[in-house]
């Protein structure tokens, strides 16, 4: 249910300089680009631009933010029918707010970002289908005013080629597939007999979108909920975890008691491959996937040493509807669970969900913000799990990530 805003990437030339601007020193310069990409709080954007100049010996000093230009362009990754509306696309100027060249003398163009900022996210969400697409992207970068070598000649670029999607902590996630067919990502700080985390996505970064869209990057790019458990600072805390994030193959509150066989598999998988600690198996999730971290927890009252299910569902989906777990279910958890919500989230009202849930689960705490702000920007009501992301949710001065890693079932 996250609204953001593969490695989808295709080739941009530059336009070219006049030509009073390429005759002197080297003409007919091609180089190829990097996009930098970021996940912020409410997605991921590229916040930067690398070109690969190295070999030019650039002159730091013939560098402006205004030697360049880039226009991007991001589309649907795939085929919509004209009634159907995606958020996100578009097709701007992205400001160029410095421009400096890195250790490798490549020089580098920071991009105007930030929380909201349009026009430079990679995700695009289609709203009747309730789903992010990574966005099919297309940046063009023109050289505006010739640059200068360390030897004073003039470099004019006439060709940039647009290169791969760089996003170092994404892409510290390595690529699986489970034997029943469920893709998921996994991090692993390379030492065995580690806890394990289980992050569970929302809606929103599921699959069951047609030509066989399955990303198996969605999950990491809406939202920080696995990436911040990969940090310095929760490594720091959990001594070294590994975490793993499956991805639904449509969206967990479709049929949960069939995806938890497939997760449970997923886990049994990384606990045997990467020695992991039995009793340190931790279980986390939003939204749709607080859902599932609740449903695991009832599946499998053995597996996990603790929980924390944020603005999950535990209420029917259609008024005077069977409940999505019931209260017997909920009265009879036995693993430890820490709840996390905002009181104005609309899309899964925290009364009928997580405050409900907390007056049943035995011995449960919870995190109820009044709303969703962070660094001064407030989100929507629903995006509580940036709260978790970001280990604010504190009770009788601890934290939750510090609470987690103390538990051991």
């Amino acid at each position: 249910m996250t609204a953001p805003v593969t490695r989808r990437t295709v080739l941009a030339a530059g336009l070219a300089l006049p030509v009073a601007a390429q005759t002197p020193g080297r003409a007919g310069v091609t180089v190829g680009f990097t996009l930098n990409a970021r996940v912020l709080d409410g997605g991921e954007q590229i916040v930067s631009v690398t070109l690969g100049t190295a070999r030019l010996g650039i002159d730091p000093a013939s560098l402006t933010a205004g030697a360049f230009t880039v226009h991007a362009k991001a589309a649907s990754p795939i085929p919509l029918a004209p009634d159907e509306l995606i958020f996100s696309e578009y097709d701007v100027d992205r400001p160029v707010t410095a421009a400096r060249l890195d250790r490798h003398g490549d020089i580098v163009l920071d991009l105007a970002h930030a929380e909201g900022q349009v026009g430079g996210g990679t995700l695009g969400y289609i709203a009747n289908r309730g789903r992010n697409v990574r966005l099919d992207l297309t940046y063009t970068i023109t050289q505006n005013t010739p640059l200068r070598g360390r030897h004073g000649r003039p470099i004019s670029i006439t060709a940039f080629t647009q290169g791969r999607l760089s996003n170092p902590e994404v892409d510290a996630f390595g690529h699986h597939v489970s034997g029943s067919g469920m893709k998921y990502r996994l991090f692993t700080p390379g030492e065995r007999g580690r806890p394990l985390i289980v992050w569970l996505h929302g809606g929103g970064e599921g699959a069951s979108l047609p030509d066989g869209y399955y990303d198996n990057e969605t999950t990491l790019r809406a939202n920080r909920g696995a990436l911040g458990f990969a940090t310095r600072e929760a490594q720091r805390i959990f001594g070294g975890a590994s975490v793993v994030a499956p991805q639904s193959t449509s969206f967990w509150m479709e049929d949960g008691p069939r995806f938890a066989p497939q997760i449970q598999e997923i886990i049994q998988d990384v606990v045997r491959r990467h020695a992991v600690d039995r009793r340190r198996i931790y279980v986390a999730g939003c939204s749709n996937g607080g859902y599932m971290s609740l449903k695991m927890t009832t599946t499998y009252p053995r597996l996990f040493a603790a929980s924390v299910p944020v603005c999950g569902v535990v209420a029917s989906l259609q008024p005077g509807g069977p409940r999505l777990i019931t209260d017997a279910e909920l009265a009879g958890i036995t693993t430890p669970t820490w709840l996390v919500a905002s009181r104005d989230d609309t899309t899964v009202p925290p009364e009928a969900n997580t405050i409900h849930a907390h007056d049943l689960i035995p011995g449960s705490l919870m995190s109820l913000y009044d709303q969703v702000v962070w660094n001064g920007y407030r989100f929507n009501g629903h995006w509580s799990w940036i709260y978790l992301a970001r280990n604010d949710p504190r009770a009788g001065g601890t934290r939750v990530w510090q609470w987690m890693a103390r538990r051991r079932r």
